[in-house]
């Protein structure tokens, strides 16, 4: 069994609102699509709303995110992101667990999580961590 190095080793946590801004310097290093929420205000009003906006802290720095948040009607999980530096060391699997616990706490009885499918290996992801691409759905979508 490998003991795990200093590198292996993170925190997952709920985000602050201070840290608002390296959240999204983490989704531009990390090449998530850019997005019309991707402000300041935005990511305030998720982390002061009921959703879970989680961290992944590492060397005292945010390595991960991931948005788990429940409508009413199902889970939906939104932006993983995890810095290149730290990819394949669990990050993202801990990151959805705590994401499912967080969501089953409020009773959630189906989780759906936004993949772009321009990215395969976020698909390879999801489906290693026991997500399937549900057949027969498009999303659309229009920002008001």
């Amino acid at each position: 069994m490998r003991l795990p190095d200093k590198t292996d080793i993170f925190l997952i946590r709920a985000c602050l609102p201070e840290e608002a801004e390296a959240l999204l310097t983490l989704w531009q290093a990390a090449g998530t699509s850019p997005s019309i929420t991707d402000t300041i205000a935005d990511v305030h009003r998720a982390i002061e709303s009921l959703a879970s906006v989680l961290v992944a802290e590492a060397d005292q720095r945010i390595v991960g995110s991931l948005i788990a948040t429940f409508d009413g009607w199902r889970g939906n999980m939104y932006r993983l992101a995890v810095h290149p530096d730290y990819r394949r060391r669990g990050i993202g699997h801990a990151l959805v667990a705590e994401g499912e616990r967080c969501l089953a706490k409020q009773g959630v009885k189906r989780i759906t999580a936004l993949v772009e499918e321009q990215y395969p290996w976020a698909i390879a992801f999801w489906s290693s961590v026991g997500y399937e691409i549900e057949p027969g759905i498009l999303r659309f979508f229009r920002n008001p």
